[in-house]
């Protein structure tokens, strides 16, 4: 009996190590495959917002963590410095419009250093389905506006929208979302365009940001 057992609990070591063993081979096979998609799927979302012939540098490889105010929250805020031939030129940021209807609004926005907007995109939203969604670009193109669009400084009383006095267009039964949306585009512009000289003093992405 003691020794049935002794071969039945042999048998159950064996095949736990063998799958685990195959446990981890599966995750090493398949890890820089979904690192690779990953990639390529923000590529693809970077390259709304920066014209790819704007600049030569790898993007993802001039990742930088920054926090300000400006940019919605007081978490870190991940950007992408483009060069061309080593001399920024632009930059990508993530951002928040913390004021929406239903919440805070995130953004991905593209800009160059003289405050022109060069795309902007919704990437995470909490808005009413039919009302605030139009800031999607599966549903509207309203966030395709704000391309070329500049900032000229921080009271620009165009960026509003028309009810207000500015130049977008708000959505019928909803005007705090496109609010939203404009203020946290404007104030990302201004803020990239001010910040030029410091984003490289900025920890990379994975490092821990400085107090």
């Amino acid at each position: 009996m003691l020794e049935t057992m002794r071969k039945h609990g042999t048998t159950l070591a064996v095949f736990a190590a063998l799958a685990t063993g195959l446990t981890a081979l599966v995750n090493s096979l398949t890890t820089s495959t979904i690192e690779r998609q990953a990639a390529r799927q923000q590529m693809q979302l970077l390259d709304q917002v920066l014209p790819p012939n704007l600049y030569n540098n790898q993007l993802l490889d001039e990742c930088y963590l920054v926090t300000d105010p400006a940019l919605g929250s007081s978490a870190p805020h991940r950007l992408y410095l483009a060069r061309k031939d080593g001399t920024p030129v632009a930059a990508a940021v993530e951002s928040t419009a913390p004021d929406g209807y239903s919440g805070a609004i995130e953004l991905l926005i593209g800009v160059d250093f003289a405050g022109n907007v060069l795309g902007a995109r919704v990437t995470r939203h909490h808005e009413t389905p039919g009302l605030g969604d139009k800031i999607e670009l599966r549903i509207s193109d309203w966030i395709t506006y704000f391309n070329g669009k500049t900032v000229r400084s921080d009271n620009d009383k165009s960026w509003a929208v028309k009810k207000d006095g500015g130049m977008f267009d708000q959505f019928t039964g909803a005007t705090i979302t496109p609010r939203a949306v404009i203020n946290g585009v404007k104030h990302t512009t201004g803020f990239l365009k001010k910040n030029l000289n410091a984003l490289e003093q900025m920890p990379h992405c994975g490092e821990t940001p400085h107090e």
